[in-house]
């Protein structure tokens, strides 16, 4: 339950976001971030706000681990709609978290991968990836390079 204690505290975030989706792009955008992680429910949850000093916004996270099936739910929401998105569901093996779910993108219907890795006490990585596909094929769209502040 306490898989992202490693994540507590407060970084610093190079951000390479793809600006064209399911499009065959190759337009990243790299963008700096700051970031600060708190924990709740001694480490069954924890909440993130991520500020992105270049872009005027802001984003939040809500982790929080279901006892009962073992396995924690990401809730993502950003400050220019204020819509909290769908949440993404999975588990740590071995130092790595994968986090799955439902979601819609131009209106049409989307899978979307998380994926936690590199974990070290100074530094991680989080990626996004998309299917349009059912999971078939999937498109990295956003990398994070976490560093401690």
């Amino acid at each position: 339950m306490n898989d992202f204690d490693f994540f507590i505290g407060s970084w610093n975030v190079v951000n390479r976001r793809l600006a064209t989706l399911f499009a065959g792009a190759d337009d990243w955008q790299t963008f700096p971030g700051t970031t600060t992680c708190q924990p709740i429910f001694n480490g069954g949850g924890n909440t993130e706000e991520i500020t992105f000093p270049t872009l005027g916004t802001r984003g939040f996270t809500l982790r929080l681990f279901d006892v009962e099936r073992a396995e924690w739910s990401i809730y993502w929401a950003n400050s220019r709609t204020g819509v909290l998105f769908p949440p993404v569901v999975g588990t740590f093996t071995d130092g790595r978290g994968d986090f799955y779910g439902d979601d819609t993108h131009d209106g049409k219907p989307i899978r979307a991968h998380f994926i936690w890795s590199d974990i070290t006490p100074a530094s991680a990585r989080w990626e996004q990836e998309f299917s349009a596909d059912g999971g078939k094929t999937w498109e990295s769209n956003w990398v994070m390079e976490f560093t401690r502040a």
